[in-house]
């Protein structure tokens, strides 16, 4: 116990990249630029939604929420990053790291549910047409996109407070982030049933969810195959395949990470698999839209001044 009040006062020393220190100097500078075009990219689908008229639909404003999400969602562990790598300060106090595990949990499980309603926005467009402005209603769209953030801020308190009863023995954190499962190595006592629960409970944001989507993806290849016209199904196969590459990268990645007991854990590959969660896929989402979509193409070439009417 001495050891945890020991962590208490002096905090944590963040590890990072530096295994690799050659290779530091250079992870500053790709993460600098893919930060900047997550920014970028995510900030441009928030504006451009809101500044044309023709993107005030459910589907463009639960877009909006999976955009600031991860805008918030980078932004509160890049910077740390950044900083840790340049060498300035690996340090982080036992509040901090705490607040930093609280945030990114409540983020990441909002996003979790979030995607599942994006789900079900899909599946009333594609399966009911000619109500689907009657049934996303924008009453209903707020309430779901509320329960999102409830979910994730229910998942984030549960998941917070098993960590926090656990006694943690050292100072140095093998990782970039306060993440769990490095959290649980630093354990000094056994955490078989704190683990569990953990487990549990990652389960249930993760794969609960994800069962979701794909029952609500049957109905929906479903609805597609009575679709006679071949243009028909294109449109609809086309309002559904981003947000099912969001979906792939997202839950992907984070169930490779979260969903593995802590004795086979690998720090490196948990680093590079992190990076790709909390950068990569934030960074893709707004291209992923964005290319796939002509409205949003096209709302931004308005924005930008360019007429595509003829184009």
């Amino acid at each position: 116990m001495s050891s945890f009040n020991t962590t208490l006062k002096g905090g944590f020393i963040l590890m990072g990249f530096s295994d690799w220190p050659q290779l530091e100097h250079i992870f500053f500078v790709f993460i600098s630029m893919f930060y900047i075009l997550t920014i970028f990219g995510n900030f441009t689908i928030i504006t451009i939604s809101r500044m044309d008229q023709r993107l005030q639909t459910p589907m463009y404003f639960f877009l909006n929420n999976l955009s600031f999400l991860d805008l918030c969602y980078t932004t509160s562990i890049v910077p740390q990053l950044l900083v840790n790598i340049s060498g300035i300060d690996k340090t982080m106090s036992y509040a901090g790291c705490m607040t930093q595990f609280f945030i990114v949990l409540l983020l990441g499980g909002t996003e979790c549910m979030l995607l599942v309603v994006m789900a079900f926005d899909r599946y009333v467009a594609v399966c009911h047409p000619l109500h689907y402005t009657s049934i996303m209603h924008p009453l209903l769209c707020h309430a779901l996109a509320i329960s999102s953030w409830v979910g994730g801020l229910v998942n984030s308190l549960t998941q917070t407070s098993l960590i926090m009863t656990i006694p943690l023995c050292g100072h140095h954190l093998n990782h970039f982030f306060c993440e769990m499962l490095v959290l649980l190595k630093l354990a000094c006592e056994d955490t078989g049933g704190t683990e569990a629960n953990l487990f549990v409970a990652g389960a249930v944001i993760l794969v609960c969810p994800v069962a979701l989507i794909l029952g609500t993806y049957a109905h929906i290849a479903h609805a597609v195959l009575k679709i006679k016209s071949r243009s028909g199904r294109r449109k609809a196969l086309g309002t559904c395949g981003s947000h099912l590459t969001v979906v792939f990268l997202f839950y992907g990645s984070a169930m490779y990470t979260y969903l593995q007991p802590v004795h086979v854990y690998s720090g490196s590959e948990g680093k590079f698999a992190a990076l790709f969660y909390t950068i990569i896929t934030p960074m893709l989402n707004p291209l992923i839209y964005t290319l796939r979509n002509k409205d949003v193409k096209g709302a931004l070439c308005k924005v930008l001044g360019r007429d595509t009417s003829t184009t």
